[in-house]
């Protein structure tokens, strides 16, 4: 049986990976959204919600783990970020796995992982298509986020590979600087032309 094409979409915070994820998914392609399955299994009930609260006592609650509290806990301490992404990256990669043979069938995947180039997983993609914008749109866009301050932002992009090392490392590139019209045309190209 044939694998489907594997599409890894990424990209820097605000650039809209998120909205071009979701006009893949409108145009029919099955996306894995690692954020989504992290937040289940960090959510209510979640699978992983006990060996976080064993790693890091005090950072869960009846909602599952408290973001806020173990983003304390882990932020700027490269051997706790570690100790975390031990438990969660097997648990997302098992989750990846099933997502590929629930959609053995598909011509095309896409596998939605923001940190694509930082924490490896290019080898398991058959391309790259960054989602990029311009510096000051990015800007823009994060620091509207609620809670979102300058010196968090420059944090944040301080763990990023920078844009422009990104678009060069890609296969492809969707510029989200324009119009959602625009935005969506180039992800309809895209897939058409996987698909061929």
């Amino acid at each position: 049986m044939s694998r489907p094409f594997i599409l890894g979409v990424t990209g820097s915070v605000g650039m809209g990976k998120s909205t071009v994820a979701a006009m893949f998914e409108r145009l029919g392609v099955p996306v894995f959204d690692a954020d989504a399955i992290v937040r289940a299994l960090q959510g209510p009930k979640g699978a992983l919600v006990e060996r976080i609260e064993e790693a890091f006592p005090g950072t869960t609650g009846a909602q599952g783990v408290d973001r806020p509290r173990l983003g304390a806990a882990v932020f700027g301490d490269p051997e706790a970020l570690a100790r975390l992404e031990a438990i969660v990256h097997p648990a997302v990669r098992a989750a990846r796995a099933e997502f590929l043979l629930e959609h053995a069938g598909a011509p095309l995947v896409v596998f939605d992982i923001p940190l694509l180039f930082e924490k490896g997983g290019v080898d398991e993609v058959g391309a790259v298509v960054v989602v990029s914008a311009p510096a000051e749109v990015q800007r823009a866009r994060v620091l509207a986020r609620p809670g979102m301050t300058p010196e968090r932002f420059a944090q944040i992009l301080a763990l990023q590979l920078p844009d422009a090392e990104k678009r060069a490392r890609a296969n492809y590139v969707i510029d989200t600087g324009g119009s959602l019209a625009a935005t969506e045309d180039q992800v309809a190209a895209l897939v058409e032309k996987l698909r061929g």
